[in-house]
């Protein structure tokens, strides 16, 4: 008796577990990306992959596409570019960025000349919300593309003078 409470027992946890992964699959549609092209020579092909959200219309997703430098007290920028292409018969769009690693600043005097590690990025870019395609970017391999997604506050009413 006591050897069945304990098979029923581990039964119901493996199903548990089971239900709970296929609860949180749910969460996301599987991708495909095998259509767009295999990345060139020094870069590399990274994607986002959005879970599944209610009123998707009201998102707005920004990106960051950068590294990880040591630097001291100015603000940092990356210099380059990300372009937006068109991927020939599908109507998707991938991104392409176009950047040597370089960085630019402000020329702020740093008293302690102390640098430390900072992520630095192009240009943020903020696009739609659509967890049925994925965000496809290319970016040199030593770049990383980070991300967030905007929600809408709630609507307050400006004050009049």
């Amino acid at each position: 008796m006591k050897f069945s409470k304990i098979i029923l027992s581990v039964f119901m946890m493996i199903m548990g577990g089971y239900v709970f992964a296929q609860k949180k699959a749910e969460k996301f549609e599987k991708l495909q990306i095998e259509m767009f092209p295999k990345a060139k020579e020094g870069f590399k092909q990274v994607y986002i992959q959005l879970p599944i959200a209610k009123n998707e219309n009201d998102l707005k997703v920004e990106f960051f596409i950068g590294a990880e430098k040591m630097l001291d007290c100015n603000k940092h920028f990356l210099i380059g570019k990300v372009n937006s292409q068109d991927l020939q018969g599908w109507g998707y769009n991938y991104y392409e960025v176009e950047s040597k690693g370089e960085t630019g600043g402000t020329l702020m005097a740093c008293p302690d000349q102390k640098l430390t590690k900072k992520f630095v990025y192009l240009q943020p870019e903020t696009v739609r919300y659509n967890s049925k395609l994925p965000l496809v970017f290319y970016i040199p391999k030593d770049m990383e593309v980070r991300y967030r997604i905007l929600r809408p506050d709630v609507m307050k009413k400006a004050v009049q003078k």
